[in-house]
């Protein structure tokens, strides 16, 4: 709560797997009314990863949406059961938590690999959604290449020294800084202090490090141009020019799969995979003008 912007509280929504916190307007300057259109938010995976990661854009939209930004099952106020989580479980958790959330198709908003999840859904369950709105969509091993993984697995395959490695490298001040500065920002000066604390509160939540090792090894890759062609939701994508490891050859060639679903592809200069917290105005611009030519 203690990073998310005034007038946002949090509710929870059951799902299979445990409770799912997610933020939405509860106080002024907000109307708390329900029959405001939902817009859902999801944010990325990666040590610290929470609902905070849109918390910079979302409340753009609060006057005329009801916000619901989700922290995913093992990730930030949410709940994170000791499991080797794979790929299903998101799929399996996002449908039940979209299908409590809205009554009807609703539009979504996703970065990363949690983007590519979403198309794998909407390509399941197609009914869910309205539109998709996606930063840097990737399964990380987009055509057979592995482009996330960072550490060798018979490293991060070793037990105790893996919670060793989550520990030292997600858990502290300098750890957190460094990584959002090395791996997710193409300006290290745009990293703020906010930034590094909520990264490391979500971090410092007990039993973090199960979801967070899961995509560190790499269980919840998966290449996304198997599905991406089997996409008939309307699409954006959002990719920022300097983003490490999914960089924006890999986004054009995945957004040439499907030009029939995807209908716009964005390139925002000066941003890393996170262009939503580096330069968040620019985001909320380009989305405001996607939204109201969708006639969300």
């Amino acid at each position: 709560m203690l990073f998310q912007p005034p007038g946002f509280g949090q509710k929870v929504s059951n799902t299979s797997l445990g409770l799912m916190v997610y933020y939405t307007q509860t106080a002024a300057p907000w109307t708390t009314e329900e029959d405001l259109p939902p817009l859902i938010f999801l944010h990325n995976f990666g040590g610290g990863a929470s609902a905070y990661e849109w918390s910079k854009v979302y409340p753009a939209f609060a006057a005329t949406h009801r916000i619901i930004a989700p922290d995913l099952i093992g990730w930030g106020q949410s709940a994170h059961p000791v499991r080797d989580y794979q790929v299903d479980d998101y799929l399996i958790t996002l449908a039940e938590f979209i299908s409590q959330a809205a009554d009807s198709p609703v539009p979504v908003v996703a970065s990363s690999l949690t983007g590519a999840i979403a198309i794998r859904l909407a390509v399941e369950r197609p009914e869910l959604f309205q539109s998709l709105f996606l930063v840097c969509p990737s399964g990380f091993a987009d055509f057979g290449q592995d482009s996330g993984r960072r550490l060798p697995l018979n490293v991060i395959r070793t037990p105790l020294l893996n919670s060793l490695i989550y520990t030292l490298g997600a858990t502290n001040d300098l750890a957190v800084r460094n990584f959002l500065v090395q791996f997710l920002f193409a300006n290290p000066e745009r990293v703020s202090d906010e930034m590094v604390a909520a990264y490391l509160a979500s971090a410092q939540q007990p039993k973090a490090e199960y979801a967070a090792l899961a995509f560190l090894r790499g269980d919840l890759y998966f290449d996304l141009a198997l599905y991406i062609r089997q996409l008939t939701v309307p699409t954006v994508m959002f990719w920022g020019e300097e983003a490490q490891f999914t960089n924006i050859k890999l986004g054009r060639r995945l957004a040439s799969l499907n030009s029939q679903a995807i209908r716009e592809f964005e390139a925002i200069a000066g941003t890393g995979v996170l262009p939503h917290l580096e330069q968040p105005e620019l985001v909320i611009g380009l989305l405001w003008r996607y939204l109201q030519s969708a006639g969300v």
